[in-house]
């Protein structure tokens, strides 16, 4: 019973993808970048540079077979084998851990580089929001980081925080932006930023009287309050994107965006490959300085 709980409000919707524009066997390299986060794991196959295919999923207890998972997926969506592989780089709070990838390169430089090609080389601050934590980076035209800082190890304003909440709340994640601005009079933010003593706090406010929207409404204006702090200290530079799960959630993002006073930027892709997508770059900048792999 447990677990079907889990699995109706906190699971978010996994996906994989193929670009039918992009034929695999015409390209000179092929990379994959590998980025297992605490919370979710993606695989972008990328073909001379170009996205051919890519899979969004959670990740698991164990991150070799998370990496793993994340590419098979991937591959589901194309008819390329693995073997065909010429570059694979990991990345993420598990790069270490993924056994087929050639190296393991950061996730503050692999969102840069990956938020310069989904967003556009005019991006200049990017902001992850990831499960466990929170990076502000800075960089230049070329997706190269100049800057960056990054919170404590927390579930606070983050994915992993805001899964508690939907499931403490009873309420499907993916609903949880939509219905945190059904309310009649916007609620202060929850006083604590820790998960556990908003938790608290959130069921004492529930006692109270007060909807469920209300206090979503709350614990939203408290996640974007933390996220602020940390992107004003490191001052933010137009245009400005958002990487992760986060940028899906309007009931943080819709209530950051007005403490920040700019636009946040669009892209059609999916937000939570940016750290894959820019490592699968690295690997093909690699590849064309020759270090494709020997096989």
């Amino acid at each position: 019973m447990a677990e079907e709980k889990k699995q109706k409000f906190w699971r978010w919707t996994e996906s994989n993808w193929k670009n039918p524009d992009i034929d695999w066997k015409n390209a000179k390299y092929i990379t994959v970048g590998i980025d297992v986060g605490s919370v979710s794991s993606q695989a972008c196959i990328m073909a001379d540079g170009n996205i051919h295919a890519y899979a969004n999923m959670r990740t698991g207890s164990d991150s070799p077979n998370s990496a793993r998972n994340a590419l098979n997926y991937a591959l589901e969506a194309t008819d390329m084998l693995e073997d065909r592989m010429d570059y694979c780089v990991g990345t993420g709070y598990g790069r270490v851990n993924v056994p087929f990838a050639d190296r393991s390169i950061t996730e503050i430089a692999c969102h840069a580089r990956g938020a310069n090609f989904i967003y556009g080389p005019e991006a200049r601050t990017v902001l992850d929001v990831g499960g466990q934590d929170i990076k502000a980076i800075q960089c230049d035209e070329k997706g190269r980081v100049t800057n960056f800082l990054m919170n404590d190890k927390c579930a606070a304003g983050t994915g992993r925080g805001m899964e508690v909440f939907a499931d403490l709340l009873g309420m499907p994640i993916n609903d949880v932006g939509e219905r945190s601005f059904q309310v009649k009079e916007e609620p202060n933010a929850v006083s604590s930023t820790c998960v556990v003593y908003a938790k608290s706090e959130a069921t004492g406010l529930l006692r109270k009287g007060w909807s469920t929207e209300e206090v979503l409404a709350a614990y939203c204006r408290a996640m974007a309050e933390r996220i602020f702090s940390l992107v004003e200290r490191l001052g933010v530079t137009p245009e400005f994107a958002v990487t992760g799960g986060m940028a899906k959630n309007r009931g943080v993002m819709d209530r950051l965006m007005p403490m920040i006073k700019l636009e946040r930027m669009n892209t059609e892709w999916d937000t939570q490959i940016a750290g894959a997508v820019g490592a699968a770059l690295f690997g093909y900048a690699l590849c064309k300085k020759g270090k494709r792999r020997k096989k």
